[in-house]
């Protein structure tokens, strides 16, 4: 119990006790400049002894601002978190890392279905802006959050379909250069891009076109396995790989979209008996964990994470006028799936 009895301290016990007003209790207990570190410490000791802790959410409402920043990551309506984009979890855990650097909280909503959606963070006086992340398949969530960007609202969006909308993404193109330099680099001849363009992810399609520019610029014709839906990405690229095997047209090198894609690439491979690295070279983006542990573990292009989320949170909190839309660098993680020879 403190020693205000079951009334709870205020400000003004505090002042009694450290011998001070309670306007200096107030500014110290702020942070504020003026006040001086005994003067501060002799608050803070007293605050702690009569168990007093300010109301940082009242305070930061009074200065105009909730402490907090929404973050919504768009599922698929009946997916389960273990099925979840692992670099959605790792850029989840970068935003709100960052949001904490600078003093926020973060207030994190997984949304799938259609009648569920919600983003009106800031008119309910919960947030002070929103981060969207999550998958490009969901085209009902994407409709949805892509009306909240007018009226004033905070909002920035992680690889956005629509490029209306502020948006931070890797630096796909550079990607795409960056998986060509490298496979030539590494001794392949005919490397070709596996993924899908008619699709909403934007980001794949970008893969492609740095990956087509680099390709021509090296006096080569880019080529494209395409993918096809199906019930993961993982199907999708394992799927495209058994076409590669069955089609036998002298592509040596696969730089699949994204990393789950090139995963279920190499199960295709390794169950056709077609050796990595060796007979084809395989490669991805994202660096997901899983395929540091792949057989063999996975050349992979990403970008960092840590980078990634502090960039979004910045994009939403910033006060310059103009435009948020804005790329992160990746580099090259090179493994034994591309170590030929």
């Amino acid at each position: 119990m403190s020693e205000t009895g079951s009334r709870r301290p205020t400000s003004f016990d505090v002042a009694e006790r450290a011998g001070v007003s309670q306007s200096t209790v107030s500014r110290a207990l702020a942070g504020s400049p003026v006040i001086a570190e005994p003067t501060r410490n002799k608050v803070l000791q007293a605050a702690e002894a009569l168990g007093y802790f300010v109301d940082e959410r009242a305070a930061r409402l009074r200065r105009g601002s909730t402490g907090t920043i929404a973050v919504v990551v768009i599922c698929r309506p009946g997916e389960s978190a273990s099925t979840i984009n692992p670099f959605a979890y790792a850029l989840l855990g970068s935003v709100c890392v960052a949001a904490s650097e600078r003093g926020f909280e973060t207030l994190v909503s997984f949304q799938a279905r259609e009648e569920r959606l919600f983003g009106h963070y800031q008119e309910r006086g919960w947030a002070d802006g929103l981060v969207v992340i999550g998958t490009t398949t969901n085209e009902p969530a994407w409709d949805y959050f892509r009306k909240l960007e007018a009226g004033g609202r905070k909002v920035v969006y992680w690889g956005s379909p629509y490029d209306e909308l502020e948006w931070v993404r890797s630096d796909n193109h550079a990607a795409g250069r960056l998986a060509v330099e490298h496979l030539l680099a590494a001794g392949y001849r005919n490397p070709c891009f596996l993924g899908a363009l008619d699709t909403p992810q934007v980001q794949f399609t970008e893969r492609w076109e740095g990956y087509a520019a680099a390709m021509r610029d090296a006096g080569l014709e880019p080529r494209l396995v395409a993918t096809v839906n199906a019930g993961s990405r993982e199907e999708e690229g394992r799927r495209a790989a058994q076409r590669l095997v069955e089609r036998s047209d002298g592509i040596d090198a696969v730089f699949c979209a994204c990393d789950a894609m090139a995963l279920g690439a190499l199960d295709a491979l390794a169950a056709a008996d077609v050796s990595v690295p060796g007979e084809i070279g395989v490669m991805g983006f994202d660096d997901l964990i899983a395929g540091r542990f792949s057989r063999p573990p996975l050349t992979s292009i990403g970008p960092d994470p840590a980078v990634a989320g502090a960039a979004l949170i910045e994009a939403v909190l910033g006060t310059e006028e103009g435009d948020n839309r804005r790329r992160v660098p990746v580099h090259l993680i090179p493994r034994a799936s591309t170590a030929r020879g």
